[in-house]
């Protein structure tokens, strides 16, 4: 008679699991801030936008000059160490065949693919906390429902996160990623710059991620509304329910995209 293992014993191989993904994630850590590039890029070029708080006039304008300074910081954080450098990583080491020799030992996809996007991650939840002194230093007040603003955060990484899988589906090369990068960036950047657009239109451009992040940010640390009208903290779980189904629905679609096409090999 077979019997099943009961679902304890499946503890140990998680363990063993999460250990593997924990020092997968270290050596890949260790190896990007080796190259000073892309440190360079990770951290200073998405806080340099937070100038912009002690160039802003104080009164009226705070909000807005907040919400454009640090949504700046944080899309810059997400597209470029969160989305850009898994892109160029996992192009590279594909091309390289190291994926293929870890995936012929006991590491597990997901595994490898998580361990991956670890350190972007890291960049990113570090720049958002960097922001918060900043901003208070530039005249702003504390978030309003920083838990909200931290899931926010954490889900705009797994979005830009299965962005990357997917673009790296269709990307022949490392070299080849300064191209196809280009439609996600733009699409990032697209929808943070919602208040340009006609009002016929925002309708549309609210369903990018850039703006969901952008309306995330608006509700979640300084609880208002897109139309200006002033959220309590409860509120602000209600108001955020569009942005993040939005980022949701994105990242359902880059990962099935990306499960049916993803190469683990180099593409011929």
């Amino acid at each position: 008679m077979t019997t099943t293992a009961p679902a304890a014993d499946t503890a140990p191989s998680r363990a063993v699991g999460l250990r593997r993904t924990l020092s997968l994630g270290r050596s890949n850590w260790t190896l990007m801030v080796r190259n000073r590039t892309t440190m360079l890029y990770a951290f200073a070029l998405p806080l340099f936008p937070l100038v912009l708080l002690f160039t802003a006039e104080r009164g009226g304008g705070d909000v807005n000059a907040g919400v454009a300074a640090i949504g700046t910081t944080l899309v810059m954080a997400l597209t470029f160490p969160g989305y850009y450098n898994l892109l160029s990583m996992f192009v590279t080491r594909r091309d390289e065949l190291v994926l293929k020799r870890l995936r012929t030992g006991e590491v597990r996809d997901r595994e490898l693919v998580v361990s991956m996007v670890l350190p972007g991650a890291a960049i990113v939840l570090a720049v958002a906390v960097i922001s918060v002194p900043v901003a208070l230093a530039g005249g702003l007040d504390l978030p309003l429902n920083p838990l909200l603003l931290l899931l926010g955060v954490l889900l705009s990484v797994v979005t830009f996160a299965a962005f990357a899988l997917w673009t790296a589906a269709w990307t022949r090369n490392a070299e080849a990623a300064q191209l196809t990068s280009g439609p996600v960036i733009l699409l990032a950047f697209l929808g943070f710059m919602l208040p340009v657009f006609p009002a016929d239109l925002r309708r549309y451009v609210e369903l990018l991620p850039g703006a969901a992040v952008n309306e995330l940010l608006r509700v979640a640390w300084f609880g208002q509304e897109s139309g200006g009208g002033s959220l309590s903290f409860l509120e602000t779980w209600g108001a955020s329910a569009q942005p993040v189904l939005v980022l949701a629905a994105w990242t359902a679609f880059a990962l099935v995209l990306a499960r049916r096409s993803l190469h683990w090999e180099p593409r011929a």
